[in-house]
């Protein structure tokens, strides 16, 4: 009987061959299992993770660009609820008093500390650094023991300590100075408003330095984007005219011992208002405050901070003079100048939607690093920019897992008496960090548990 006869095609045990298309598609699934059982194995997993995640953040931008979300401010409200104090012109500012000091090395390299590098893990330039800057006095934990405190991640149980800090996309400075001061038998302090003079005089005398600062790098469409960044700088070399530094991000280069030209820290360290954290022993307290100066008053370092930025507002533009715009609002807040942090803010986000992205993204991660502005507006009375500003911020990373801004958002519902919104979101905060204190306080202000 013929094969093509009907009947037998029917009744036959011979069994035709499967179509092409579901031979390939068996294989491809096939593939796509075995791809996935080799990536969960732990050390390929642990090298192939941020790429996989920094394509799936490549596609989501391309979808979603976040540096298309730009905050609008309303009109600031006729009385607000905290009173600032008068703006300090460029006339009232005192001369800066600048003690003598021993005149400097044209070189420092401090040695006793081991590099640290972030990678195998998720957004760790905060807890390696730290733990850089721990080790040289001493401190024998690690990276992930900082990360423990500072970064623990969803409060989930179910999932291992890296995945659960994953979605945490910053560590704020005031969570490392905390995490010295608390965690450890060394002490911490931070100021704003540092110059080189000031870095270099602590290097010299043994005391390395953490700053942040920002970073920049190509994104997928080749276009320069921006984005906040720890180093440690252990030193410093007049003749290249450059500091050394510790650079956890070591994707593309050796991250130990890099030369940081003077130009460039300053440009990368300008947009955070100059700001640098000093570890120190103890015992060692007093050569700290000597060797700082008139920033030993943390109230000098904020004016200085406040003059430093009227001055670059006026010589700077494009990306730098929003950077000095914003610096200018966050020293009013360092100094409880609120209504004119407020305007300085509503300057600074104007030029923020002004900038020209033909060579840099706007810099839309600011708001994750930075809370300033909320604190601005919210004792400004301007509940309504808090809210705004705070979902603006949460449509930029991939999830909106900020709780920074979820909490301010609370802040603000609760203000206006939008209370159950309010606590839905201070009860997000501790989910997402449980060691984030100041939701806790609010939900036991509020008598509602987590």
């Amino acid at each position: 009987m013929s094969d093509d006869n009907p009947f037998f095609r029917r009744f036959s045990t011979y069994k035709q061959p499967a179509p092409r298309w579901r031979r390939w598609l068996g294989a491809a699934v096939g593939l796509l299992a075995l791809a996935f059982i080799i990536y969960n194995v732990p050390f390929v997993h642990d090298r192939l993770a941020w790429r996989v995640d920094e394509f799936v953040t490549g596609i989501s931008r391309w979808v979603k660009p976040p540096q298309e979300a730009i905050f609008i401010p309303a009109e600031p409200v006729a009385q607000p609820t905290r009173a600032a104090t008068a703006t300090p012109s460029e006339e009232q500012a005192s001369p800066t008093p600048f003690p003598t000091f021993e005149p400097l090395p044209t070189s420092v390299k401090l040695e006793g500390f081991t590099f640290v590098t972030q990678q195998g893990r998720w957004n760790y330039c905060g807890p390696s650094t730290l733990a850089m800057a721990l080790n040289y006095w001493g401190w024998d934990g690690d990276r992930d023991d900082v990360a423990a405190i500072v970064k623990p991640g969803e409060d989930n149980q179910s999932m291992d300590f890296i995945e659960r800090g994953r979605k945490d996309l910053n560590v704020m400075p005031y969570e490392m100075e905390n995490f010295v001061n608390e965690y450890s038998d060394v002490r911490a302090l931070t100021r704003i408003g540092g110059d080189l003079e000031v870095v270099k005089r602590l290097i010299a005398n043994g005391f390395p330095v953490v700053i942040e600062k920002g970073y920049y790098e190509a994104d997928y469409r080749g276009i320069i984007d921006w984005l906040g960044h720890y180093l440690f700088v252990t030193g410093y070399d007049e003749e290249r005219g450059a500091f050394i530094v510790q650079d956890t991000w070591d994707k593309n280069h050796p991250g130990e011992n890099v030369d940081s030209p003077y130009d460039e820290f300053i440009a990368g360290w300008r947009s955070f208002n100059y700001l640098f954290i000093v570890v120190y022993p103890p015992e060692r307290e007093q050569e700290v405050i000597d060797l700082l100066g008139p920033w030993a008053d943390s109230e000098w370092a904020n004016r200085h901070a406040f003059e430093i930025a009227v001055r670059e507002t006026e010589e700077l533009a494009g990306i730098d003079a929003f950077f000095a715009w914003f610096n200018k609002g966050s020293s009013h807040v360092a100094l409880f100048e609120y209504v004119d942090a407020a305007n300085a803010y509503d300057y600074a986000f104007q030029l923020y939607s002004a900038l020209d992205e033909t060579t840099y993204n706007r810099p839309y991660r600011m708001m994750w690093y930075q809370t300033g502005p909320y604190w601005a507006y919210y004792y400004s009375a301007r509940y309504q920019d808090v809210i705004n500003l705070a979902n603006v911020t949460l449509s930029t990373p991939k999830e909106p897992t900020l709780e920074e801004s979820i909490y301010w958002r609370g802040m603000a519902r609760r203000a206006i008496g939008e209370i159950d919104n309010a606590v839905a979101d201070f009860q997000q905060t501790v989910y997402l960090n449980p060691n984030f204190s100041p939701g806790w306080a609010m939900l036991e202000e509020l008598g509602v548990s987590p």
